[in-house]
């Protein structure tokens, strides 16, 4: 069986083994888990694959700060705003409700 993600270049590294995560649009702030996820994840952006330290867990499913992003930053996934964060996140951090109020959160109690 063909697996076209085990074609792509891994940065950084004498191995193509796939990746763990995906940033969904280029703009994208995070990248979402594809499998539980603890030490190193191979984040795929793009045609490109490389190695990001994470600080913490990260569930299936979950996001993942791509860069150092501020308290109160917009946060982009499918290429749009989704929410703002209410504490800072290091690059590698655990994003998710404990720290990003969304925008439909927002909408529904009218503070957005």
């Amino acid at each position: 069986m063909f697996h076209a993600h085990r074609s792509l270049a891994l940065t950084g590294s004498k191995h193509n083994a796939g990746w763990d995560a995906v940033q969904i649009s280029p703009g994208d702030d995070v990248a979402v888990a594809l499998r539980d996820l603890t030490g190193t994840a191979r984040i795929r952006r793009g045609e490109e694959v490389f190695e990001l330290q994470l600080r913490e867990p990260i569930s299936l499913g979950h996001k993942i700060a791509l860069a150092d992003l501020a308290a109160g930053a917009e946060i982009h996934k499918y290429g749009a705003p989704i929410g703002r964060l209410t504490q800072a996140a290091a690059k590698g951090a655990h994003i998710h409700v404990h720290n990003l109020v969304s925008q439909r959160a927002q909408k529904r109690s009218g503070k957005g």
